[in-house]
């Protein structure tokens, strides 16, 4: 490993690795190939860097082969991991006081590679080349991570889809582990009472029930807009109290990336605002790509959430508002897995990989992070019927 003029060279067998900055990448015509096909696409990784920067470390890694030809330039980011994020029990209680004296305790610096705010995609220029990437990235990242001083190495949330190409990590003692996975839901419905028809009883008739109340206290009304910015100040709040209600969190994002996302990917944001007689009391963030609606981040005003069933009703919404534009998936972010299952949602799995960069201790921590992994403690999860994807 070398370093010319500041960056970072990784040489391996078929090519060279140069761990660069995002000034380093923003005007390269690979950058803006790598994820040409992606949903969250380089204007993505752009803003996640820019608005959520005081979290994690960012760099890139550009991958060449042997000609010089760049085959594919893949964002990754050092963050300081807890490793007992999703774990419950007695054994988190122990953690938890140890913490009081040793605040580092069970944590690591890690290098993740993919999207600190979303799962992850691999930027290879040309879809061929995916396996040559991820075959680079398996052969370099450990000794990079390793000068940085970070334990771990971890490809974070990558689809299932990529299951048969990231298999080729194992060749340098990667090990995968699920992750808490999406959910996703298939709209072959005219309409959302046809798609009401397709649940079970019980759900059914709660639903009902629900929009019933709700409906009888004062009147909601929905906008779906491009840009959040004039509505922000109003809206914001409502994503922390969601976000400080979760019992795992990873990146917070800030007020910034909300004006912003929707200025740079005009085209794919859509926000969806509840109001109760003219405050807002929900909204959400979605991206539309393809034939696909991702829900990406709620905000909820929990002085009314709870009362008026808010969850379940803007989740309504958004679902309507797909299938009256012929979209023909909803996919939901992880958690609140009890109310997706009764819903009729499948999981969606996200995998980690994961190595520590010594190779002496590699073995005892991929037997480790079995117990470790987050799903283990969910025993919903369990239920789905497709549970054996995981």
């Amino acid at each position: 490993m070398a370093n010319m003029a500041g960056d970072v060279v990784v040489p391996f067998a078929q090519g060279t690795a140069r761990i660069l900055t995002l000034s380093g990448v923003r005007n390269l015509d690979a950058w803006k190939r790598a994820f040409q096909d992606k949903c969250k696409d380089h204007r993505y990784y752009e803003l996640i860097e820019e608005t959520l920067a005081n979290d994690f470390e960012y760099h890139y890694a550009l991958v060449e082969d042997g000609s010089g030809n760049v085959r594919g330039i893949q964002p990754i980011f050092f963050v300081r991991q807890n490793l007992v994020e999703g774990m419950r029990g007695a054994f988190r209680k122990i953690v938890d006081l140890v913490r009081k004296i040793f605040p580092r305790f069970l944590t690591m610096r890690v290098l993740m590679v993919g999207c600190a705010a979303g799962a992850g995609d691999l930027g290879e220029c040309d879809a061929k080349d995916e396996r040559w990437i991820a075959e680079a990235l398996g052969a370099t990242l450990r000794n990079y991570a390793r000068a940085s001083r970070a334990s771990l190495v971890v490809f974070k949330d990558f689809p299932a889809s990529y299951r048969s190409v990231l298999a080729i990590l194992s060749n340098n003692s990667y090990g995968r582990v699920p992750s808490m996975p999406m959910t996703r839901l298939a709209l072959s419905f005219q309409n959302f009472d046809e798609y009401l028809q397709t649940l079970g009883y019980v759900s059914r008739k709660s639903l009902r029930r629900k929009f019933r109340k709700t409906e009888r206290a004062v009147k909601i009304d929905l906008e779906v807009v491009n840009d959040i910015t004039p509505h922000i100040d109003g809206a914001y709040p409502l994503y922390l109290q969601v976000h400080e209600r979760s019992p795992m969190k990873f990146e917070t994002l800030t007020k910034e990336f909300f004006c912003r996302i929707a200025q740079i990917m005009p085209e794919r944001a859509r926000f969806f605002i509840w109001r109760q007689s003219g405050k807002i009391i929900a909204f959400s963030l979605c991206l539309v790509c393809g034939d696909t609606i991702y829900d990406e981040c709620l905000g909820l005003d929990y002085e009314v959430a709870l009362d008026l069933h808010l969850y379940f009703y803007t989740m309504r919404d958004v679902i309507r508002w797909a299938i009256d534009r012929r979209l023909r998936y909803y996919c939901s972010g992880p958690l609140n897995y009890d109310p997706k299952l009764h819903l009729g949602h499948e999981l969606a799995p996200l995998d980690l990989y994961v190595l520590h960069t010594r190779p002496l201790l590699n073995p005892i921590f991929r037997f480790a992070v079995k117990y470790l992994e987050p799903t283990r403690h969910d025993p919903i999860l369990r239920k789905f019927p497709n549970a054996d994807q995981l």
